[in-house]
């Protein structure tokens, strides 16, 4: 229970950074992010990516392979810009992205910092062993 914790507490983390240094991704009309939309989000996050993303790579493999692996990029903006998607529309949740370049610099972002917050994290877990 405490792994699938700190992952939705790093993709939280991830969110809130790509909101905060992307313009274009916001939480709500004044771009103030409330927790329960962050948590909200988070968690649509978590599903897309565990659901939809392994499709989607599946589906565009060929595509991984000649690009060596750069697609990952498009297809985790995908993956954010449908997570905007449904939290506006299923949850009522104001997530907004404004379009595919917003969601690319921002998949970079959520990228990087997850990356940087799991190495900090294993750093944790291999101390206390």
């Amino acid at each position: 229970m405490k792994p699938l914790l700190l992952r939705l507490l790093g993709n939280a983390i991830a969110l809130y950074a790509a909101t905060t240094l992307i313009d274009g991704i916001r939480f709500g009309a004044g771009g103030e992010v409330d927790f329960g939309g962050l948590l909200a989000v988070t968690l649509i996050f978590g599903v897309v990516n565990a659901i939809i993303k392994p499709i989607a790579r599946l589906a565009t493999c060929p595509v991984y392979l000649v690009t060596l692996g750069l697609f990952t990029f498009v297809v985790n903006a995908l993956m954010l810009l449908l997570t905007g998607s449904l939290a506006r529309r299923l949850f009522n949740v104001d997530f907004q992205i404004d379009g595919f370049g917003p969601a690319f610099w921002g998949a970079i972002v959520i990228s990087l910092v997850s990356f940087f917050l799991s190495l900090f994290i294993s750093a944790e877990s291999d101390d206390k062993d």
